[in-house]
């Protein structure tokens, strides 16, 4: 008699539990692969949170080696290229977690989604928030809104550019279609 049912698979599918072992650990190592960078990066920002990094520190780093390229330089340029400095790190290294937050949201996928990027945005914005509340239990350190702010605006530069490197690739890629489809004369 022939079969009554020629479509079925003859081999029954496996089990939920069978599979669910090896579906959690690539899962697993996927989600670290695409998240160990930003993980990584809001460990540094937490560490140069710390007193380490305070200005008393950083002065004493930054002093020697600016009095040695400009050894003219007064005690209040000093201070002012010193602040610059500590300022420009508030806002690069927020500049770079707001990067590293959007390849972590976006899931290593290519392209721009609003969605993406202001996820990316507000993450980084709250961690400056709760990065400047540490801050304020540290001995050596004084929580700023203004440095939040700073930090914030770091994070938006990286959103504005990720949004414009994403529509010079679309366009980029429009216009190499558009010269693909002219016909030969």
């Amino acid at each position: 008699m022939p079969d009554p049912q020629p479509w079925r698979n003859p081999r029954p599918a496996p089990q939920l539990s069978e599979i669910q072992s090896r579906l959690h650990t690539r899962r697993a190592w996927a989600w670290l692969r695409i998240w160990w960078p930003a993980i990584a990066w809001a460990c540094v920002i937490f560490s140069m949170s710390t007193e380490t990094f305070s200005a008393e520190r950083t002065a004493s780093v930054f002093e020697p080696l600016l009095r040695w390229l400009v050894p003219s330089l007064t005690e209040h340029q000093f201070r002012s290229i010193h602040y610059f400095i500590r300022k420009g790190a508030h806002f690069s290294e927020y500049f770079v977690f707001c990067l590293l937050l959007y390849r972590g949201i976006s899931g290593g996928k290519k392209g721009w989604r609003w969605s993406w990027g202001f996820a990316a945005l507000f993450c980084a914005a709250g961690y400056s928030a709760m990065d400047e509340i540490h801050q304020a239990f540290v001995v050596s350190r004084a929580a700023s809104a203004y440095d939040s702010l700073l930090d914030s605006a770091g994070a938006f530069a990286a959103f504005a550019a990720l949004w414009l490197w994403s529509r010079w690739r679309r366009s980029a890629g429009e216009a190499e279609l558009a010269v693909d489809e002219v016909p030969a004369a």
